[in-house]
């Protein structure tokens, strides 16, 4: 059994692998939160939480315990109004216009598995003996609002997952104007905050700052988890670094606007919480009716941010990734879009594909500029039948060529989208996101469809099914390359119209559900600009993502390294492009990007039909390598040795489960006068075990390459890399 209580001390205490997390109910039924940190045994665990009297302006609203101050105590989901002055986890407003509420303590239940969240993605149980669930219930007598907080324990895994419904017992309607999925009090505020953000081609680079005194954190406003901001956020014992060190991590299993903050208070304790954002934010909840929030992951690591990551990223890859591809290697791709753009006919896409298929490629994927009118961004989407002036033959034609070359066919499709210059617009001009008498702002010449609107939904869903069934189309990269303005819906009332940025979410989910379940043999790939909505939410419905629309492989060091922190290899989609690179104008060498983007899911994004001779071998020879390597990349552990974000040089490995292969990557980015000499440590492996080197056919101990090192050969010039190969004997 993963979670116990303790009638006698009112005590929950949730056990998994080498964690523990504890809540006590204290004499008035106020769930207080007690610890979260490395697994101990049951015992006195009412003695952790310490409570002491303060000054009059922490108010203590229970004259016969002058030590219980709402403003002070460490809480498990605390509320606004009646003395903690604190980030509330979550605020209401009542009918008379007041924002107070108190909840305390009415029931539990403890169960095997895990539940669903209606509407919404969440990590999954296999099976029941997985996981273990206590839902706490919180009673607002005067509003009639109860709370259920939900925990989930994985038994093997140092996960733990959180999320809150609420449902209006009472006869009024209410409003809910915060709804956040966790939060967390910890006793000191002697931690860094570690976060990812970035820019778009330059998404989730690490950044770690000391905590100060007041509020910090990150979020989006941009109605997608967004470039900026990455739905993850850490605290970092000093010291903590990538193999030693307490590190408490919470990601979000959502795709909207997010809010993560750590608030650091006089008395020097911290709140970290994490949720959907308030900001513009409100939901009126009628009697009777329920508000289910998204899910937080919290995972917690006593060996540092290296261990933290390889929790996540098996929670992540096998139990909340879904579908036939969940388990399986994906395919190698090459993709048209920076080879022709829109300027494409089906003879040059055959003659690309070919090329690959020559090459060991085993997908073509045609990207955007094959519907409606499509010749530049400028019209279109939403239209989503063939262009017949560059596709006569339609889709069907294409992708039996593809196919009869031993290839599977791909397709690119921007489903959430409208042109204003479209077929869809002139009949529907009220679908799009928008204000009344308000300008319709465009981004890239393109509006957000409205899907907060069950018809808005259901007529895409229906669109994207046709073209589904209309070839043998294997392979669907779902793209949105804007972020929404004028939220507003023309079916809402006044008073819902700030819900319609989580309504728009809820119908995605919606229609991912529907099309996802109708193809279950198509392999999704999620994009929005490339990274701008990699998040745990589109890893529900599809199992990678379009890491970044940035290709060059030395951008691509820093990009993927920020991404691994929390996501792992499987995830993220990494290709070979041309050079000079389209986004930065860097050359770089076709090995150094091979050996990049190997570090993923392998594809190509040129022009194939270009390559020299020499360019070809080089390629086959790659194609050939990821395959051999492929099931180690997608599904091993991935280990960081060096970060781009700290040096000239990076390095990273992948261990095999069973620690019967790995593989290691060094890349150097500058070359310098004097080089020195270096031993690159190894990690992960078995070390009373020997490994062939397979390139160089020397054989080294395990306890050798990870506490000796392996020599890095001498190197010259800019832009340089080593792939090593070991196998167990």
């Amino acid at each position: 059994m993963s979670i116990f209580y303790d009638s006698k001390d009112h005590v929950f205490h949730l056990q998994s692998k080498e964690t523990s997390y504890v809540i006590q109910l204290l004499h008035t039924g106020i769930p207080a939160h007690v610890y979260w940190g490395r697994k101990i045994r049951s015992g006195p665990l009412a003695t952790i939480l310490q409570r002491t009297e303060r000054c009059s302006f922490s108010p203590t609203p229970f004259p016969e315990d002058m030590s219980l101050s709402y403003d002070t105590l460490a809480q498990e989901y605390p509320a606004y109004g009646v003395g903690d002055f604190r980030n509330p986890a979550y605020q209401i407003q009542a009918p008379n216009g007041t924002t107070t509420s108190e909840a305390i303590y009415d029931k539990h239940r403890i169960y095997k598995g895990k539940p669903t969240l209606e509407g919404l993605p969440a990590t999954y149980a296999e099976h029941e003996d997985e996981a273990e669930t206590l839902e706490l219930e919180l009673v607002d007598a005067v509003a009639g609002l109860r709370i259920i907080l939900t925990y989930t324990v994985f038994g093997e895994l140092n996960a733990l997952t959180r999320s809150v419904r609420f449902l209006n017992e009472g006869t009024d309607s209410l409003k809910l104007l915060r709804t956040l999925s966790m939060s967390v009090d910890f006793r000191d505020s002697n931690y860094d905050l570690l976060h990812l953000s970035g820019t778009w081609a330059g998404e989730r680079n690490v950044e770690r700052r000391a905590l100060a005194p007041g509020l910090q954190g990150i979020e989006s406003r941009r109605g997608s988890s967004s470039h900026g901001q990455n739905p993850f956020i850490a605290l970092l014992a000093k010291g903590a670094d990538e193999d030693h060190g307490d590190v408490y991590g919470v990601s979000l299993v959502y795709s909207g606007g997010f809010t993560a903050q750590a608030e650091v208070d006089p008395y020097k304790t911290t709140r970290l919480s994490m949720g959907v954002n308030p900001f513009d934010f409100s939901w009126l909840l009628e009697a009777g009716e329920s508000f289910q929030t998204p899910e937080a992951v919290l995972v917690f690591s006593a060996d540092g941010i290296g261990a933290m990551s390889r929790t996540y990223h098996k929670l992540y890859r096998t139990r909340l990734c879904r579908g036939v591809f969940r388990d399986q290697t994906r395919p190698v791709l090459v993709n048209n879009w920076e080879a022709t753009y829109f300027d494409f006919n089906a003879d040059k896409i055959e003659a690309i594909a070919k090329a690959g298929s020559e090459l060991g490629m085993e997908l073509f994927v045609l990207d955007d500029g094959w519907f409606g009118h499509r010749d530049n961004d400028r019209s279109s989407l939403g239209d989503w039948f063939v262009d017949c002036k560059k596709l006569p033959e339609g889709l069907e034609d294409l992708a039996k060529r593809v196919n009869a070359l031993d290839m599977q066919f791909g397709l690119w499709f921007e489903p959430e989208m409208i042109s204003p210059d479209s077929e869809l617009y002139r009949q529907h001009p009220d679908w799009c996101l928008h204000v009344p008498n308000r300008r319709r702002t465009e981004g890239r010449m393109q509006l957000v469809l409205d899907f907060s609107r069950a018809d808005v939904c259901q007529a895409i869903g229906d669109q994207i099914a046709d073209v589904l069934r209309s070839a043998p189309i294997s392979y669907v990269k779902w793209d949105m390359n804007r972020n929404m303005t004028e939220i507003g819906s023309a079916l809402l009332p006044p008073e819902r119209q700030r819900e319609t940025a989580h309504r728009y979410m809820l119908g995605l989910y919606s229609v991912l559900e529907r099309i996802t379940s109708e193809f279950p043999n198509v392999l999704f790939e999620s994009c929005s600009g490339g990274g701008g909505r990699f998040d745990p939410g589109m890893l529900y419905y599809m199992p990678q993502t379009w890491t970044s629309d940035n290709t060059d492989a030395i951008s691509r060091l820093k990009i993927q390294y920020g991404t691994s922190i929390v996501y792992p290899l499987s995830s993220m989609g990494s290709h070979v492009s041309a050079v000079p690179n389209h986004q930065v104008h860097r050359n770089t060498s076709l090995e150094l990007r091979g050996h990049v983007a190997m570090s993923g899911n392998f594809g190509y994004e040129l022009d194939l039909t270009k390559f020299r001779e020499e360019e070809k071998a080089t390629v086959k020879e790659q194609v050939a390598l990821y395959k051999e390597l492929r099931s180690l990349v997608q599904f091993g552990e991935q280990y960081r040795l060096l970060s781009p974000f700290e040096g000239n040089e990076t390095a990273w490995m992948i261990v095999a489960e069973d620690k019967s292969e790995a593989v290691a990557v060094y890349v150097r980015v500058l070359a310098e006068p004097n080089d020195k000499l270096y031993h690159l440590r190894l990690k992960g492996l078995d070390p009373q075990s020997d490994y062939e080197w397979i390139e160089g056919g020397g054989v080294y101990g395990g306890d050798h390459l990870m506490y000796a090192g392996l020599p890095v050969p001498h190197l010259q010039g800019d832009f340089q890399s080593v792939l090593w190969r070991f196998k167990k004997i």
